[in-house]
This record gives structure tokens, sequence and C-alpha cells, in this order.
């Protein structure tokens, strides 16, 4: 078996390029410097031949793109040839156009294309000038193949540091986007978008969404159990949301599918236990302030950590209760206060009455969800009639247990939280 031969003693080769190479760049360097203008013209032509973003003129105009190239090839043509750097050193070039490209929206892929094709015709560039040199042995192609492989490695230099720029600077503005989508977005509830059409036309473009389509407003009490933004979920199932968080609950607008609030609805009380106010759907961006207003005195008339979730429209007689608080504890006063002081009687019989009442005020009706005899609420009923002097056939009457029963849970909340129903 043969083994290989023995290492030489002493220091290692250095890392650093042979002398040849070293002339050679220079000297490629300084042909191609007094070229510049010619050289950045190629490499402008060769981008925009190639790629369909730089020529369009949409995000870069020719003349932004020739000022860059020339700036990166004068600076790439003078780390290349280890020439005494003027203007500065070339990763500032490069993180430069990075920044820019970056804050122009042009995809990294575009740019680090237009790199490699720029390295290209650098290189076809001194390839060129070697040919009219002519001369050239075995030993000098060699040099030249080293020095075309110093060419892409100065190109792929350039390439990580513009790319670091490129990411650096999306990540800014993405920071900056954010805060301007959260500012207008703010604007929005706040009801500034109403008086200043601008707001609502900012907000639109921002958000990404059309300043007219169906959308509403959602507010999320921030129940433990129920997740802090519902955004990804409504996203999972194709509805376009945005939240924030507000004085104790978050704050949503959602653009509704066409089946309307029905999914929104069960997709908050059957899959997110979050108890939820809906305000009425509107059709502008401009009106989410009073939506919020609306969806906020929704989400007061549900009791807390249930996971309810209601529609304006299907809270209209809470939501007027709770707006006038003192005129609802009377009501529970006026037409309930002698069956709430019953005692033992006082669940029994509110139970029947309600049921009583959502079944039209049919005692056979009510029995059967009751699970008890028609005589059964009759007598219930009677017993209630008994304490409050009202005829079960009196529609006032009705109207006012119907009233009262709704502003129980509101008064009983109140109370409950200690903070007093006034305030709410």
């Amino acid at each position: 078996m043969s083994h290989p031969p023995p290492r030489p003693s002493g220091p290692r080769p250095s890392d650093s390029p042979a002398p040849a190479v070293t002339a050679l760049r220079r000297a490629l360097a300084e042909a191609l410097l007094p070229r510049i203008g010619r050289l950045t013209d190629r490499v402008v032509d060769d981008i925009r031949v190639h790629s369909g973003t730089y020529a369009s003129d949409a995000l870069v105009t020719r003349d932004d793109l020739s000022r860059l190239c020339r700036d990166n090839l004068l600076r790439a043509l003078g780390d290349f040839g280890g020439l005494p750097p003027t203007g500065g050193h070339f990763e500032r070039a490069a993180r430069r156009t990075g920044r820019r490209r970056a804050e122009q929206g042009v995809p990294l892929d575009t740019v680090l294309q237009a790199y490699r094709r720029g390295g290209r015709v650098l290189w076809q560039a001194m390839a060129e000038y070697l040919r009219e040199r002519g001369g050239r042995d075995a030993d000098t192609r060699d040099t030249e193949l080293d020095v075309a492989g110093a060419v892409w490695e100065t190109i792929d230099r350039y390439s990580v540091v513009m790319a670091d720029a490129y990411r650096l600077a999306q990540v800014e503005l993405e920071s900056r986007q954010d805060t301007r989508r959260v500012a207008l977005f703010d604007a929005l509830l706040d009801g500034r978008a109403a008086d200043d059409p601008a707001v609502a036309a900012a907000a639109s473009a921002a958000l990404g969404v059309p300043l007219q389509d169906r959308y509403t407003v959602v507010v999320v009490a921030q129940d433990p159990a129920a997740p802090p933004n519902p955004g990804p979920v409504l996203e999972a199932r194709g509805m376009w949301s945005f939240w924030r968080p507000r004085a104790g609950h978050c704050a949503g607008i959602i653009r509704l599918p066409r089946e309307g609030t029905g999914p929104l609805l069960d997709l908050l009380r059957h899959h997110m236990g979050a108890t939820a106010g809906l305000s009425p759907e509107f059709d502008r961006l401009d009106r989410a302030g009073r939506a919020l207003r609306l969806a906020e005195q929704t989400l007061r008339t549900l009791p807390a950590g249930r996971g309810e979730a209601a529609a304006f429209d299907d809270r209209l007689t809470e939501i007027l209760l709770v707006g006038r608080p003192d005129i609802a504890e009377r009501i529970v006063a006026v037409r309930l206060g002698p069956v709430l002081a019953t005692g033992a009687e006082r669940e029994v019989l509110l139970g029947t009455l309600r049921v009583w009442l959502d079944s039209g005020c049919s005692a056979a009706r009510a029995a059967e969800a009751l699970y008890c005899h028609r005589n059964t609420v009759l007598n219930r009923v009677a017993r209630i009639c008994e304490l409050t002097g009202v005829p079960p056939e009196s529609g006032a009457a009705r109207l006012g247990w119907s009233l009262a029963l709704r502003a129980l849970p509101l008064v009983k909340a109140a109370e409950t939280s200690g903070a007093g129903f006034a305030n709410d």
C-alpha cells in the first residue's frame, strides 16, 4: 500500500494571493476604472434585459440603477485591485444599496440576481482586456483563473453585506409600518376617520382592505380562558381582521364573509369561548368609530367569563336597560320585587315565568318545556300575579315582567362586582 509523501517542514504557505495574482488584479482594476462609464452602462443594460422589475422603471428608475451600479463598481474595483479606497469602504456602498432597495420594495432575490449579473459583466470586461493584452502563456492563464475566482469572491462579499443590510432595513420598515397601521387603526376606532376622509383612505391602504366592504367591530372581554387575540383563529377560516387591546378588552375590525355574522358568532361562541359583543354590519371603514361604541354596549350586557357572544341587534332590550340603570333597577323592583322576596319560591317562580313568557304565555307549551303538569304552571303564574298584584292577561304586566327578567341579571352583575350598576 502506498503512503502519501511527507509534508514539507517549515511555515505553511500564506493564504494571501501570489504576487503575480496581486499584480494582475491591480492592473485589471486600474485598466477598468477609466472605463467606468461604459462599464456601468453595460451592467445596467444587462440587468434590465434580464429583470422585468428593473426594466419597468416602476420601483427603480434607470438613473437610480445607474448611480448605484457606478458606485458599487467603483468600490468593487478598488477593493478587488487593492487600491486606496475613495469615497468610503466598499461595504458602505453595499449597505446603501441594500437599504435603498428594501425601502423601494424590490424583492431581495431580484437584487441578488442584479449583483450576479453585474459580476458577470465585470468578469467579461476583464476577460476582454486580457485578450487585448496578448502574450499569454500557460502560467499566465493559471493566474487569470485565480483572478476569476477573486472576482466572484468580491461579488459574494458584496452580496452578503448588501443582503444583511436589506434584511435589517426590512425589519425596520416593517416596524414602522406596524406602528403606522396601529396608529391608523386607533384613528378609525376613535372616530377620526368620520371627520377626515384622508384618515379612512390612509387606514384602508395601511391595513390592506377596501374602504368600502362588509365590516363589523367586535369587542372581546379579556377572559383568561379565551385567546387574547382572535385574529389567528379567524384567519385560519378565511376572515381578515385587525386587533388591538383597549382598556380592559380587545377590539377588532373584521371583514365579514358572504354569510354575514353567523359564522363569526359561531366561531366566537363554540371555538374560542370568548365573551364578545358585535356591532351591526357597516359598509365603510370611516364608520368604525360608531360601530365600536355599539359593540361595547353589546359587551356590557353579557355576563363575564361565560363565553357568550352576541350581536347588537340581538341585545337591543338589554342595551336600553344598561343605558338607563336607574330605570332598570326600578323595573326589577316594581315588577318582580315581591317575587324576589319570597325566598324558597323565588327561583322556581322566576324560571316558570321566564319559560311561560317565552312560550307565548301558553301553559301547555311551558309545561312541556318544564317537564311538569299544565296546572302546575298555571298555579305558579297565579302565585306571581298574587304577589305582584296584576292579572296574567294584562299586556302591560307581561311586558313589565319580560323587561324585569332581562334587567335582573344586569342588576345582579353590578351588585356582585361592587361597582354599582349605574357605573357600567
